[in-house]
């Protein structure tokens, strides 16, 4: 991953710079309701204006079906995006053709305009190449700044790149170098952080990791499935118990490995699916017949802390316990402190991302104490994965 272009491999003075953004943002009522994807990308934009190049932006947006529509149109993102980037943004009624390039001509070296939706075309989605040669016929180079659209092929993540001299942006860039040094050349050892629902939706996640980390410490659902499947009764507890041989196959190829997986010590039960339901905490194999184990218990949060004592990389994906329900998020809120706090005194780098993992990590409070959270949901679950990114694969020298 280290061998891409970034920014500072470009001359980009006077010339149009096409940058892939991900503006694909939740908006509410006509309005931007979390502006976090804008704020990260704003970087970008701004140097490659203040070089004084043409910034002409591209994103695609919702699931249009069959063309434009107002609902997912990019117009909506406008006012937010002109807020971050400090000045006001320009946009372009399409993507290619006669109006993108209207659109590109009226603006000066040092301005930015938004074109509209690329998903409003079906060849986005198809990575049509001529559709790709189109698009690419509208600027001088590439800059890609949407890993969390990394993951897909599509003409605006990965056609463009074909066409044109390709860097990473900023954030992706920061995205790359927090992922290497995470998993490709990491300080070692390295502990993985897995929890979650269900082994099924991370079977490959999974099976890559024991065969890169040092430790592999599980938690929420998918711990109950491997206790299972070593013969522990969970009690009613979320269990996945068809999935008991890939377990054992993991933990065959763990140790085969070299991995040691770390399993809850005890858990916090309840009978009850809702907060502050009456609970208490009982060793991992003593739960009732009745209960159901929602978080990872004192005896399990005192264990993983003096593994992680001797981690110097970790890698974090899903929560430990049932984390939107007071009392359990306890657990995971003490193990992501413990992170945090060996992260800021130095001894620790630690990168998080992927579904529940980053509201997780935000509602314990630690999400900017964390070396690198990622806000790519799909592609930083396949890049722990081990598979290859085709907008990544794009931007290599």
């Amino acid at each position: 991953m280290s061998d891409f272009n970034t920014i500072d491999d470009l001359s980009v003075s006077g010339k149009t710079v096409l940058v892939r953004a991900d503006l694909n943002v939740p908006v509410q009522d006509g309005k931007v309701s979390d502006t976090t994807r804008i704020d990260r990308l704003a970087p970008t934009l701004k140097e490659l204006a203040a070089k004084g190049a043409k910034v002409v932006i591209l994103s695609h947006f919702g699931r249009p079906k069959g063309g434009p529509d107002t609902k997912n149109s990019l117009r909506q993102v406008l006012p937010e995006l002109s807020k971050a980037v400090g000045q006001e943004v320009a946009f372009a009624e399409d993507c290619v053709g006669d109006k993108a390039k209207a659109a590109i001509a009226g603006i000066q070296a040092g301005q930015m305009v938004l074109l509209e939706n690329t998903r409003f075309h079906a060849e986005e989605e198809k990575n049509d190449p001529a559709f790709a040669k189109q698009m690419a016929e509208l600027g001088d180079f590439y800059v890609n700044d949407a890993f969390s659209a990394a993951h897909r092929a599509h003409a605006s993540t990965e056609g463009v790149a074909k066409h044109l001299p390709a860097a990473a942006g900023r954030l992706m860039q920061a995205e790359l170098e927090a992922l290497t040094k995470a998993l490709e050349k990491p300080e070692r050892p390295v502990c993985a952080v897995v929890g979650g629902a269900k082994i099924s939706t991370k079977l490959d996640l999974l099976g890559n990791l024991v065969k890169k980390v040092d430790m592999l410490a599980l938690g929420g659902g998918m711990a109950n499935t491997f206790l299972f499947a070593q013969g522990t009764d969970v009690g009613a507890s979320l269990c996945e118990k068809d999935m008991a041989d890939q377990a054992r196959a993991i933990m065959e190829t763990a140790k085969a490995a070299g991995c040691e997986i770390l399993l809850p010590k005890d858990f916090i039960v309840a009978k009850e699916f809702k907060a502050n339901a009456a609970h208490r905490a009982v060793a991992a194999d003593a739960i009732g017949a009745e209960e159901m184990a929602l978080d990872v218990g004192p005896a399990t949060v005192e264990f993983l802390g003096l593994k992680l004592q001797g981690a110097k990389t970790v890698v974090w994906n899903g929560p430990l316990g049932a984390f939107e329900l007071v009392p359990f998020n306890a657990g995971t809120n003490a193990v992501a402190g413990l992170v945090a706090e060996r992260t800021q005194e130095g001894r620790l780098l630690s990168v998080a991302g992927g579904g529940d993992t980053v509201a997780a990590l935000a509602a314990a409070g630690v999400e900017e104490k964390f070396s690198y959270v990622s806000a790519a949901g799909g592609a930083f679950l396949e890049w722990l994965e081990g598979k290859d990114l085709p907008g990544v694969a794009a931007l290599k020298k």
